[in-house]
């Protein structure tokens, strides 16, 4: 059986990863948040299997609910900056697309077209 002060401190290195995401988010630096984000996805499958083995006292459950409260509360964050950027990228590329047609639409535009006599 797997004693209670290990799962608590997955719970910690959790908060501890879910911390550096918020920071990558807010930093902009978003192929790292990237990166942290697999790494805090492979924590979270490692306790899984810990926890699957562990019952926690009143005291501990009491302690990963606070850390799981704190975990979310930051994950909310992180996601409203991922969304954002998002939505940042998709007015790039709809801006980069937009200027693509005008360019294409300009240079097919400038070609003049064969003129056919008596045909209609």
């Amino acid at each position: 059986m797997m004693a209670a002060s290990e799962v608590l401190a997955g719970y910690e290195q959790l908060l501890q990863r879910s911390s550096a995401m918020l920071e990558l988010a807010r930093g902009g630096d978003w192929p790292e948040l990237v990166a942290e984000e697999s790494a805090y996805v492979t924590a979270v499958e490692t306790l899984k299997r810990l926890e699957a083995d562990c019952r926690l006292g009143e005291t501990e459950a009491q302690r990963k609910a606070e850390l799981l409260e704190r975990i979310l509360e930051q994950d909310v964050e992180t996601r409203r900056r991922l969304e954002s950027r998002r939505d940042e990228l998709s007015a790039l590329i709809g801006n980069t697309r937009r200027s693509q047609d005008a360019n294409r639409a300009y240079r097919d535009g400038g070609q003049a077209l064969p003129f056919r006599q008596g045909h209609e």
